[in-house]
């Protein structure tokens, strides 16, 4: 994952909730195995897409809070937050045209 930032439980708030923008976190873990699969695709929108809505990304083991916090029992899970609110959530590996059409309304 290269051209995507990481955000803690401490930073979430002010990140997230509080941007001026649409914020598209992708809450994953090392050992899985669909998130893996998801990271490059994510990499590239981010690239194509990064002034329109910030892309982050969340390690669930090392962050427990905020996912247990949105009800985040499968990983990959993709949320979008727009004023403090999920707009969207996406559970599961998608593939990259199936991602560009749920985030349509963002990007």
């Amino acid at each position: 994952m290269g051209n995507i930032a990481a955000v803690t439980d401490s930073e979430f708030e002010t990140q997230v909730l509080k941007a001026d923008k649409p914020v598209l976190v992708d809450f994953w873990a090392e050992w899985c195995g669909p998130c893996r699969q998801v990271a490059p695709i994510l990499d590239e929108l981010a690239g194509a897409h990064g002034d329109k809505i910030t892309f982050l990304k969340m390690n669930v083991d090392e962050n427990p809070v905020t996912p247990a916090s949105y009800r985040v029992t499968g990983i990959p899970t993709i949320n979008v937050y727009q004023n403090g609110e999920v707009v969207r959530t996406i559970v599961g590996a998608r593939p990259k045209a199936a991602l560009l059409k749920e985030l349509a309304e963002f990007v």
